[in-house]
């Protein structure tokens, strides 16, 4: 293992500071759970590690029925997970991060962390893709706003520049008459990497009216999460049957090329998302149309449908 410097950083403009000075050398770290396995393994080896735990203002989460959902860099996932109206208003994002490794590691791990070690297999980004969330990165010639679906670049990769910070992630309110839902699975549930994860979501024109919007994202079937665009064009403006969310899964199996590793085959992805697809948009909508799920539900038929 090589030696490091390691800093504290008090403020935005001070992480940006030591970026600029340090570059591709420095490592940010806040919660520092994905950091010491991969520097222990020699994966990583900074020369300097910007400690932003201390940072001010990065750890808020509020909610507002104009601005949605603001979620600092420095949220815990565990914060997440029991927040309120994260609950309400984004029970798929509930669900995510309520599968996210064990309890003790969702006390320490953060929102931020999740999104830029820019993992293909991410818990919280396949919920924050379905929800249209946006990232504000502070650099030195101040913020920029990039849609989460277009932050990451590949495998471990970002569009963040060597001089910049993510600062907050907004997630804008969902429309009425929206359900959500996300299923993880893995061979040993929360404890590990997903080996393949959706998320859902179906707005519609009224309680028992047409699919006015439906998201569906995909995490470890790509290099990076993934949007199901074929699948959700099929949805949108139908009446939902049962006939017509079995063809959006097939389409989404469909659309994958996935890898075959440790965790699974190629072969048994494909046919997991297909599963995990039809699941997750079928208790979407019977969300949409019925009212917002209790997140106690929400957690019950994740378990049931993670087999």
């Amino acid at each position: 293992m090589k030696r490091f410097e390691y800093l504290e950083a008090r403020t935005v403009r001070q992480v940006i500071s030591m970026l600029q000075r340090y570059g591709e050398n420095a490592r940010i770290v806040a919660g520092s759970t994905d950091f010491l396995v991969r520097w222990r393994a020699g994966v990583w080896n900074p020369g300097h590690v910007i400690n932003i735990q201390r940072v001010a203002g990065l750890g808020r989460i509020t909610y507002s029925s104009r601005n949605g959902l603001r979620i600092g860099v420095l949220v815990t996932v565990q914060a997440l997970e029991q927040h309120p109206m994260v609950r309400r208003r984004y029970p798929a994002l509930a669900a995510a991060a309520a599968s996210f490794a064990g309890v003790q590691v969702r006390n320490l791990a953060t929102v931020g962390g999740n999104i830029c070690n820019a993992s293909p297999s991410g818990d919280t980004i396949p919920a924050l893709l379905v929800f249209g969330a946006e990232c504000r990165i502070a650099g030195p010639d101040g913020d920029r706003w990039v849609a989460l679906d277009q932050f990451f670049t590949g495998p471990g990769q970002t569009v963040l520049r060597n001089d910049e910070l993510l600062a907050e992630v907004r997630v804008p309110p969902p429309p009425s008459n929206t359900g959500s839902h996300y299923i993880k699975h893995s061979p040993r549930g929360a404890m590990d990497i997903a080996t393949v994860g959706v998320a859902s979501l179906v707005s519609l024109d009224g309680r028992r009216g047409p699919c006015s919007e439906a998201r569906i994202a995909l995490g470890a079937v790509a290099p990076t999460p993934v949007r199901a665009y074929s699948a959700e064009d099929i949805l949108r403006g139908h009446d939902l049957s049962q006939e017509l969310i079995q063809a959006a899964a097939d389409s989404a199996r469909d659309g994958v090329q996935p890898i075959s590793d440790i965790r699974g085959s190629a072969e048994h992805r494909k046919e997991i998302v297909g599963v995990l697809t039809r699941r997750t948009l079928e208790q979407a909508l019977n969300s949409a149309a019925s009212g917002p799920l209790t997140f106690e539900d929400q957690r019950r038929l994740t378990v049931q449908a993670a087999f």
